[in-house]
């Protein structure tokens, strides 16, 4: 048996937080690509990392409408079953896909600088893409399964239902909602504090540069973790209660289980709110990335204000190049 809740609050919060991940969404990863592609030359390895995470948020707002008509609707889909599921992967792509390249942003920020002459460093922009759809490929194997989901009825559309019964069919979607979570974590955390450890280690951490550096997987680890902890928490307090609740019959599971299912339907609304955070990722990324934005916002030039700070410093050393 499958859980069915009214979800009067889902109703009221969910459609105005999707309509504004939606528009800021739209448009700053629409101006991040619009730069990627006309302004930014010549590319970087890094540079190919951003531009897919980009593609990865901007695919994200195809499936945002149609979500916030869902709950507009009063928790009615009325799009069919196919663009349901089509709907549904678009999100979990998303979702398992920024994960990734956050992940792979991070561990590249932490060759440059704990491993500056590292021959990945030099990596080729088209081995670097073809790496980018590795990762692609991972995680389209990770979600391809929703596309075969079968909905609970006509007019609900959800990947995850609470079920007062296990099904096999599940596990998978909950190890891979689990691993492309847990496992960039691991890695986003080992590179952050392995690059701080490093810096701190040869007295760096003062160096304008290195404060740049260090704010940039800041962001990154701030990022992830405004966007992807809260879900991942939410389900495994849903998984332990279910577990302490399971002997009683499915109703008493079901209303057990209402407010922290509930929870998690807003939480998970907050994972497509990397969308619209991810520019923040790509502006901090390169001085080059933050002044074509500047300009094209008509703001002042971030490079005069830097170039004017930099005469009241010292010169930095060589081998600080590499960041």
């Amino acid at each position: 048996m499958q859980c069915f809740f009214n979800g009067t609050l889902l109703i009221s919060v969910l459609p105005p937080l999707l309509v504004t991940e939606f528009i800021f969404g739209f448009l700053g990863n629409g101006l991040a690509l619009w730069i990627f592609c006309f302004h930014m030359k010549p590319w970087k390895s890094s540079t190919v990392l951003l531009f897919n995470l980009a593609m990865a948020d901007f695919l994200l707002n195809v499936a945002l409408p149609l979500r916030a008509s869902y709950y507009i609707s009063g928790i009615k889909w009325i799009f069919g079953n196919a663009l349901c599921n089509i709907c549904l992967f678009m999100l979990a792509l998303n979702r398992s896909g920024s994960a990734f390249f956050l992940m792979a942003i991070a561990v590249d920020r932490y060759m440059r600088v704990v491993h500056p002459h590292h021959r990945i460093n030099s990596l080729s922009v088209s081995k670097a893409f073809l790496g980018a759809l590795g990762l692609w490929l991972l995680t389209i194997s990770m979600t391809a399964h929703i596309l075969s989901l079968k909905p609970a009825n006509s007019t609900y559309c959800e990947s995850f239902m609470v079920d007062t019964l296990p099904k096999d069919d599940m596990i998978w979607h909950k190890f891979a909602f689990l691993f492309s979570f847990y496992m960039p974590l691991i890695v986003i955390l080992y590179c952050t504090v392995h690059i701080i450890i490093h810096l701190r280690g040869r007295q760096l951490a003062q160096h304008a540069k290195i404060k740049k550096a260090l704010f940039f997987i800041s962001v990154v680890v701030l990022v992830f973790s405004i966007c992807f902890l809260p879900s991942n928490i939410t389900q495994l307090l849903i998984w332990i209660k279910k577990t302490s609740v399971a002997h009683k019959n499915s109703s008493e599971i079901c209303s057990a289980l209402e407010d922290l299912t509930t929870t998690f339907y807003i939480t998970i609304c907050l994972t497509y709110l990397n969308s619209a955070l991810d520019p923040v990722v790509y502006y901090f990324s390169s001085p080059a990335f933050k002044n074509i934005c500047r300009k094209a916002l008509h703001l002042s030039q971030a490079d005069t204000v830097e170039s004017t700070e930099k005469k009241t410093r010292e010169t930095g050393s060589q081998s600080l190049s590499q960041l």
